[in-house]
Formats: C-alpha cells, structure tokens, sequence
C-alpha cells in the first residue's frame, strides 16, 4: 500500500508491539522470553520475563501487563523460524507486570475460578482498566482488574482464540480465531458483559489468523499467516485491502499503531525477527493508557 520500512532484524519471534511516545516500540519476544524496546536506530533493550511474553498493553498504572504462554518450542525451515510444541516444562500460561524503568516482573494471575490458566496470547484495556484477556488453548476470554487481583471468565467455549481488540468507542470486542478463519464480534453492553457473538468475516480455508488490531476508522487490521501480511476488515465485514511483506513470512502475527501523527502501523514479522513500519492509509489508534 505504501513503502514499507524495516525497523529492526533479529529479534527472536516478536508479538504484542505497544508503540510509546517517544518513538520507541515494545514487543514481546516468545523465544527470548521478554519485552524488548526497540529504538528508532534499530537498536534493543530487552527486559527478561521468562517463559514466554506474547501479546501485552500499557494498563492504567503505566506498567506493562504481559500475556505468557508458558514457553513454546521452535523449529526453523525455509529460513522461518516458528513455534511448533509447548516447551518443555510448560504447565501453563500467566498474567505479569513488567515495570519497564526498575525492569521488575512479577506475577499477576495463574488461575480462574481455580482453574489454570491455559496458554495466553492477547490483553486490552478498556477504560475502566480493566482488561480482556485471550487464553487460547482454554478457548476462554477473561475479563480482569490486574491491579486489584479480580479475574473472570467473560466468555468460553472459543475455538483458538487469538488476536483481540476493541472499537473506538469501545462498544465493541473483536477476536481472531486462528485454525477456524474466523473474526468474531460481540457487543460490549457494560464493562465485561458480552452479548450478541456475531460470524463478522471468514477466510473459508482461505488462511489462518494470528493477532489483530483495530485502526481509527474502526477497521480490524488481522495479521493472516498464509497470505504473510495483514488483511483490513471493515467493521460491517467487508475486506477492504490486504497488506504482504516483500519478504515472505507465514508467521507475520500481530500490528499497532503509534508515531507523531498516530497513523504509522508497526508489523511483527515474527518468523523471520523483523519489525516493520509504514504509512497507514486510515487513521490510527491511540489505546487507552498509551505512554
């Protein structure tokens, strides 16, 4: 759509980009197991989280509240690296907090309702500060106030649940399922309180989904694994416009949005450890509690 820019190479498959104000970029790295900031000039500051730091937003106290999925292994071929297995040791996924100037983590949540929480990949906060959370191999959704220690279960039964995202006025809650194709949509009638889960778009075997994000104008920008880009989807579930790396990648998994206009996209291309930016065609999104 327009030039694409690398940002950084190396990184050790990148997820949950957070764009900061100071021009700097979070992601998350699942195989090196932490929260690396990642400088304009392409150099990284990454903080140790262990296990394995996936999907992750700023909350209402300026931390970072990451989505661990416990460890995964990874095996590469064609020059794209990629999880294949749980790691070794692996027994489940956890909530932690990462306080990025003293490089503290702790841990927030391991269970639900004394269940253990299962692999976990994706947060965002709402503007009470609480927030969603995907759990993708327990199929659930939770909605939690990690600052006070409250966690429960706001939806269940989901097949891979991935990616996530709310509208711009926050009214609605959009969710990818990975091996399904399917984008679904619920109405947020209260905080926490989903209704009306809606088919919103389906790749009918076309490809999978990995995370998402929703621009300014509304749109859900999901990163699809076999097309190696992201695809546009109206909020009525039209496809707009699809977005390839020039180098392919079936492991491009996750984008936001940030810069001094607010509408420059940041894309992982988690298999090949590259981080991209571009000129985004549609309004970006600033998230509440962006710093």
């Amino acid at each position: 759509m327009t030039t694409l820019r690398t940002v950084t190479t190396g990184l050790r498959f990148p997820e949950g980009p957070i764009a900061i104000d100071d021009g700097t970029v979070l992601v998350s790295e699942i195989e090196g197991a932490a929260i690396t900031r990642v400088h304009p000039d392409g150099t990284m500051q990454p903080v140790d989280c262990g296990g394995g730091a996936n999907g992750a937003a700023i909350g209402p106290d300026g931390a970072v509240y990451v989505c661990n999925d416990g460890g995964l292994a990874f095996m590469t071929e064609d020059g794209i690296r990629f999880p294949y297995a749980l790691a070794e040791g692996n027994d489940g996924g956890y909530l932690q907090r990462v306080d990025l100037e003293t490089e503290s983590v702790e841990t927030v949540f391991t269970h639900c309702d004394d269940r253990r929480i299962g692999n976990l990949n994706d947060i965002v906060f709402d503007t009470t500060g609480w927030c969603y959370i995907v759990d993708t191999t327990n199929g659930a959704l939770y909605y939690a106030d990690p600052i006070a220690g409250i966690i429960r279960f706001a939806e269940q039964g989901l097949d891979f649940p991935n990616g996530m995202g709310l509208s711009p006025d926050g009214t609605r809650l959009y969710v990818s399922e990975t091996y399904a194709g399917r984008i679904l949509s619920w109405d947020v009638t209260a905080p926490g309180v989903l209704i009306n889960k809606t088919e919103l778009y389906n790749t009918n075997g076309a490809h999978h989904w990995d995370g998402l994000a929703v621009d300014g104008a509304g749109n859900i920008c999901a990163s699809n694994l076999q097309h190696s880009g992201v695809t546009v989807i109206s909020p009525t579930g039209a496809a707009l416009a699809r977005f390839v790396t020039p180098l392919l990648d079936t492991f491009v998994t996750n984008i936001c949005f940030g810069g001094p206009a607010g509408n420059t996209a940041y894309i992982c291309s988690s298999g090949r450890g590259i981080l991209y930016s571009i000129e985004w065609p549609w309004p970006g999104l600033r998230l509440n509690f962006a710093r």
